[in-house]
């Protein structure tokens, strides 16, 4: 049993993840925060934990990872995470001991879902508002991903691995090493994170709120240090400056890599073209039906339009005003972009727009075959040809996708739920959106669902956060049987 590598592995990330748990500790040092003693606990368990792991397992790190076993690591790593990243809102009492309400607000912060069960978030001290925003942010390019990038040596430099994490149906890499390729992704991912921190400020932001916002916006998660959101600020330029980012988080990065180096032909790109018409005729669309609800105000209610259109599109979850209270079509259009989600290869969750491409491409095939039986076509994305061993996997991850989202929201309703809080919950948390309407809207927490139902629900944001297919693949009776295979042929 010692030769499992999969779980020396994770002792290193938890090493890591006290690393950023101290980091986060600092800030409540400085100020003499109330939580410090609660970051203490939570650093020294999260740190002996790792410790005991790496130490009893490393007989295994010369050992290779098979195909389940990265699969494997990647869904531990991710629950992992959830699991000691609630320490420190445990310790602190935020949830008067509740542990699995401090799990849940710890998932939510890395699959950057941005659901919250604290009703007051103005009473948290800065020090765990920082590590809120921390999960959010080193959960937006991938826990895996970043290990990719800084820590090859120890064995986190597999495609599979960067595979089961990364958004989309394709994992691209920007140039032949994986590892390289992971370190480019972060570091265009650290600039932009970087570039809004700077554009906040010059709005007259405080440093700390420019900071903890451009950590939750990149990864399109959505917490933010107000009750109120965004609209806190109320500060018009702050909001522009996030509408723009938000739109910047939802596209693919491999695109900004290819921009980099001179390629302006990203801007032919067909799912680029679809997810910026999509917000513009979302945003025209909102608009004109919140028209009066702005009091008249054009600019006014384009604003609040765009924003909440880019929003829930990129699945950040950031409000700028109660979008539970207008009218019943932007409600469901709202609803309906909760499915669509982001580019692939982005941080965004949800389903991904380039799959609807390919999902709405195949299915005109589909028709057309039907009227010309003999006929050989195929189905393209711009004058790339899609082979069939990409458009299988798309199919199955819709049906599987909208299977989960219905089987939970029934599980959900059973409990007693309303029909628009129950499937808006699922949607928004599969969708890792965080806002739902109802019970579960944006001036609402999670509080309302019973307890079973938030373990329903934390589960279905990692799923969501791995795309469905790394997390289901180690439950299939095969998987387990390499495993064990290849544990027996370890010792």
């Amino acid at each position: 049993m010692r030769h499992l590598r999969v779980f020396y592995l994770v002792g290193i990330m938890l090493l890591f993840l006290a690393l950023t748990m101290f980091l986060s500790a600092i800030w409540s040092v400085a100020e003499q925060g109330p939580d410090r003693v609660a970051f203490a606990q939570a650093i020294l368990v999260t740190a002996f934990s790792g410790l005991l792991l790496f130490w009893y397992f490393t007989p295994s790190r010369g050992k290779d990872l098979n195909i389940i076993e990265n699969f494997i690591l990647v869904t531990i790593a991710w629950f992992a995470a959830g699991i000691f990243g609630a320490l420190p809102y445990h310790f602190y009492g935020v949830f008067d001991g509740n542990y699995l309400q401090a799990f849940f607000e710890s998932v939510s912060g890395f699959t950057t879902t941005g659901a919250t069960l604290i009703e007051d978030i103005e009473s948290i001290p800065r020090g765990l508002l920082l590590w809120r925003a921390v999960t959010q942010w080193l959960g937006g390019m991938g826990i895996i991903v970043l290990f990719l990038a800084i820590l090859p040596r120890f064995g986190f430099r597999s495609m599979t691995m960067f595979k089961a994490e990364l958004p989309g149906p394709i994992a691209e890499r920007v140039v032949p090493r994986v590892v390289e390729t992971a370190r480019r992704l972060w570091f265009i991912y650290v600039a932009l994170t970087l570039a809004q921190l700077i554009l906040l400020m010059a709005t007259g932001i405080s440093f700390f709120d420019a900071l903890t916002h451009a950590f939750t916006t990149m990864p399109t998660g959505g917490f933010s240090t107000y009750n109120g959101s965004i609209a806190a600020f109320n500060n018009p330029l702050a909001e522009i400056v996030i509408i723009f980012f938000m739109l910047f988080a939802g596209i693919n990065f491999a695109l900004y890599f290819r921009l980099i180096r001179g390629d302006f032909k990203i801007f032919k790109n067909p799912e680029l073209r679809f997810y910026l018409a999509v917000i513009a005729i979302g945003t025209v669309l909102v608009t004109a039906r919140t028209y009066d609800l702005a009091g008249s105000d054009l600019f006014l209610a384009l604003r609040q339009s765009a924003f909440q259109v880019v929003s829930i599109t990129t699945t950040t979850g950031y409000t700028t005003v109660d979008f539970d209270s207008w009218h019943s079509f932007p409600r469901v259009l709202l609803l309906l972009l909760m499915f669509l989600g982001a580019c692939g290869g982005s941080t965004g969750g949800a389903m991904k727009q380039v799959r609807w491409m390919l999902m709405i491409k195949y299915s005109f095939r589909e028709l057309y075959h039907l009227v010309h039986p003999s006929a050989v076509s195929s189905v393209k994305l711009g004058s790339t040809y899609i082979n069939e061993e990409i458009l299988r996997p798309v199919m199955g991850f819709g049906f599987i996708y909208l299977s989960l989202t219905a089987l939970a929201t029934l599980v959900l309703a059973f409990m007693g739920l309303d029909l628009d809080t129950a499937f808006s919950a699922v949607a928004a948390t599969i969708g890792n959106v965080g806002p739902g309407l109802s019970g579960v809207g944006p001036t609402e927490t999670y509080q309302v669902i019973p307890d079973a139902g938030k373990l329903l629900l934390t589960v279905m944001m990692v799923v969501g956060r791995l795309e469905i297919y790394t997390v289901l693949v180690i439950f299939l009776p095969e998987s387990r049987r390499l495993w064990i295979r290849s544990i027996k042929e370890r010792g």
